[in-house]
């Protein structure tokens, strides 16, 4: 079956192309449109003809490849430079492969170098001591030739025997006496009839010895010039380059060319053209003899130098290319050294040795190195990948003792604490879940609907420091004519202290309610009194039931709190009933801050009677009092959180509550509730909130 191929995914393919989304796409995109419009333009206008891109094609062009360029290198720092392995490797080659590569391409050809210049420099030293004893022979020649009689005639015969005398060195030597218009050229074969070579050229003004380019062949030539009885003469020594006293020169370095000018004057190094030698004359020494050891070859070295043309007097280039080995360069360099040499020789191979194991060293420490760390590195973005799925079981195989294995340690130890961090929050939620149910239970035994007095407005308000409240503020209805107002703190904060308060309201609505309403025998209890003897409650004698005493309420209350509590745990507790006929509050205070009675007069008093908290001691007794209430009386109860909450300035303090009471007296009740709370919540500003704040207000009309 053939698989057809996605076109969707071509499509897309090719719209990436056409529509790149970066700036550098777009700028590569239109350059290489841009270069190929403007080419073929001119293609066109030129009939088809080749022609060479335009000023604007290039520039097109090179916009192009630079654009590519760009967007290669980030291809590769994005995909393949990814990964920390690929990067540490490309470091390693920058920092140790690249260098030790370079350094050994810089020793190869600096000794190339070294070794091709030594080559080519003792060969042409040779030849210039050769021409500098050729130039002292020509010297010692013509001081001779001086000592001869002047006359019209050249004397050949004595001419001969002098010359055969200062012939040994160079035994295909000849001189050229010119006297004149008239020469004698000596060899060792004796004088030759033809004058060789000709005249010296006019460029030689003096004295001279060099390479000498004479028809084909190169020379070494000297020239002498003196005079003689006022009639110049010139002396010139000739020794021509011939493939022997070449190998004499070359000797003990290997074999050599000497490569001369075409008629051109063009030195070309290189083979000449096919049917068309480019060259005059190569001399050759004799072949190179055959390398010693694998590691002994053979190589050539050029050297250029100038020789004069005699017949022209310009100066041309010629080269000598000397063929050696590394041996015979040794050999040659350290001839003087003796045994010596090949201490130096070992020392170099042993330095050269501890190099390469160093190299080596360094490799494979480098490999095991990136090898560690990118298998940590991969082991640990594994984890994080584990982790990020929610896989928190996941923990990493820790093979070593370095950093790295500290590390893979490290996030194994942060998996688990993340375990334990998750059960801790899950409990948290467990416990913010009961807490939010324990707020709305707690939240509907709070009044929600106040009770309707003809004489007595009534508003309580409670803001918590937590979720829960440990304060308590309570209005029951005793009937049309009668309330029972309470207000408590238990101690301490928190869920235990809101289990406490809910235990309290119990309580207190159960000992409050009259008997014909009790739906329980406890709910009589405000209508007993406590028999300490036999444990138990009993009637009052003449105890009115639908008229609850409130120190007897607050008995009741401490007996059962002390009772049903653990022994640090207590309350304090105001409870007042309002008598709505009589326009008298008769009330007990246990412990509780007492409350504050504003007089339309302006006067203020403070509700306390004797009694010790509730619940922490069994037995106790507590006192009562009544006061009576004018119309515009405000009966003001709070906790101790309204007054004891603090900041720079200290306390907020009773005093600035009965200012702001004194202040906003006339207020409605809710508005004096919202700024009472407000100037403790201002007062404590961005701290956290010490205690539960509660505010219980009476206004009587």
């Amino acid at each position: 079956m053939i698989k057809l191929p996605n076109l969707s995914a071509f499509k897309d393919y090719v719209r990436r192309i056409l529509r790149p989304r970066t700036k550098w796409g777009r700028v590569m995109l239109w350059s290489g449109g841009l270069s190929v419009l403007v080419y073929t333009l001119g293609w066109m206008r030129d009939s088809g003809s080749s022609m060479k891109p335009g000023g604007w094609t290039v520039f097109f062009a090179l916009v192009f490849a630079f654009c590519v360029l760009r967007l290669t290198f980030r291809w590769v720092r994005r995909r393949v430079m990814w990964r920390l392995r690929h990067r540490l490797i490309v470091t390693y080659v920058f920092i140790g492969v690249i260098p030790v590569v370079l350094l050994l391409a810089m020793t190869a050809l600096s000794g190339h170098l070294f070794a091709g210049q030594f080559a080519t420099y003792a060969a042409i030293s040779n030849l210039q001591s050769a021409l500098r004893h050729l130039e002292a022979e020509n010297d010692a020649l013509a001081g001779r030739w001086g000592s001869l009689s002047s006359s019209t005639e050249l004397e050949k015969q004595r001419a001969a025997g002098l010359f055969m005398v200062a012939s040994d060195r160079f035994p295909g030597r000849t001189v050229t006496v010119w006297q004149g218009n008239e020469s004698i050229t000596l060899s060792a074969k004796g004088v030759l009839v033809k004058a060789r070579p000709a005249k010296a050229p006019d460029a030689i003004k003096g004295d001279f010895s060099g390479f000498v380019l004479d028809g084909e062949i190169l020379h070494l030539r000297a020239v002498k010039r003196y005079t003689v009885d006022g009639q110049p003469r010139t002396v010139i020594s000739d020794l021509p380059i011939t493939p022997e006293l070449l190998h004499a020169a070359t000797a003990r370095l290997g074999s050599a060319t000497l490569i001369l000018p075409n008629r051109r004057g063009i030195l070309r190094i290189g083979p000449p053209p096919r049917g068309k030698p480019d060259v005059r004359q190569m001399v050759q020494t004799a072949p190179l003899a055959p390398s010693s050891n694998r590691f002994d070859p053979a190589f050539s070295f050029p050297s250029f130098f100038n020789a004069l043309n005699w017949e022209g007097g310009s100066w041309q280039p010629c080269a000598i290319i000397v063929i050696t080995r590394p041996s015979l360069l040794y050999s040659t360099l350290f001839a003087t050294m003796g045994d010596n040499a090949n201490l130096y020789l070992r020392g170099l191979l042993s330095i050269a040795i501890l190099l390469g194991l160093v190299e080596l060293a360094a490799l494979y420490i480098g490999i095991r190195l990136t090898r560690s760390m990118t298998r940590s590195v991969a082991e640990l973005y594994s984890a994080t990948e584990h982790v990020n799925r929610g896989d928190l079981t996941h923990r990493i195989q820790i093979r070593g003792h370095d950093q790295m294995a500290a590390l893979q340690e490290s996030f194994n130890s942060m998996s688990e604490s993340l375990v334990k961090l998750l059960a801790e929050q899950k409990r948290m939620q467990q416990i913010e879940s009961e807490l939010a149910i324990a707020y709305e239970v707690q939240e509907a035994l709070f009044p929600h609907k106040l009770p309707d007095l003809a004489s007595l407005d009534v508003y309580g308000v409670c803001r918590p420091a937590r979720m829960v409240s440990g304060d308590y503020y309570d209005f029951i209805s005793l009937g049309r004519d009668r309330l029972v107002l309470a207000v408590g703190d238990i101690s301490g904060k928190g869920i235990s202290a809101a289990l406490l308060m809910a235990t309290a309201h119990a309580f207190v609505r159960a000992y409050s309610l009259p008997p014909d309403r009790a739906s329980t025998p406890a709910e009589l209890g405000a209508a007993l009194r406590i028999d300490a003897n036999r444990g138990n409650y009993f009637w009052v004698d003449g105890a009115d039931p639908s008229r609850p005493s409130v120190g007897m309420l607050m008995s009741a209350l401490n007996h059962q709190l002390f009772r049903c509590t653990s022994p640090e745990k207590f309350a304090t507790m105001f409870l007042g009933c309002y008598d709505d006929a009589a326009h008298e509050l008769t009330y007990c205070n246990a412990g509780h801050l007492p409350p504050i009675l504003l007089g339309e007069n302006g006067s203020v008093s403070r509700l306390d009677t004797p009694g010790t908290v509730i619940g922490l001691f069994d037995g106790g007794a507590y006192g009562e009092s009544t006061v009576a209430m004018r119309p515009g009386d405000l009966f003001v109860a709070y906790s101790d959180g309204v007054t004891e909450p603090e900041n720079e300035s200290g306390e907020f303090g009773e005093e600035r509550l009965i200012a702001l009471l004194m202040e906003h007296r006339h207020r409605p009740l809710r508005r004096i509730g919202e700024v009472i709370t407000s100037a403790v919540a201002n007062w404590i500003g961005d701290a956290e909130q010490p205690d539960d704040v509660t505010v219980v207000l009476a206004r009587a009309r």
